[in-house]
């Protein structure tokens, strides 16, 4: 089973990357842009086929390794 990991900075936590890149784009002629925040995608493979197991472990992963839950948020798709 494949579960996807959507790693997101927290509301309110400074995202100087995303800064960056936004200011990238309004060079670029995009003055539209008002703001850009960046994350991460990871895919995980398991070999696993109850849908409730693969999602918990794939939570406890995202928990203990894959963010950082202080200041990320993360969101787990299965497929």
């Amino acid at each position: 089973m494949r579960a996807r990991v959507f790693v997101t900075l927290k509301p309110g936590v400074l995202d100087p990357a995303g800064k960056a890149v936004a200011h990238g784009l309004h060079g670029l002629g995009f003055p539209e842009v008002q703001d850009v925040r960046l994350g991460r995608y990871v895919e995980v493979q398991l070999d696993e086929t109850d849908p409730e197991v693969a999602r918990a472990k794939v939570e406890e992963m995202a928990r203990r390794l894959l963010a950082n839950t202080v200041m990320e948020n993360f969101r787990v798709e299965l497929g």
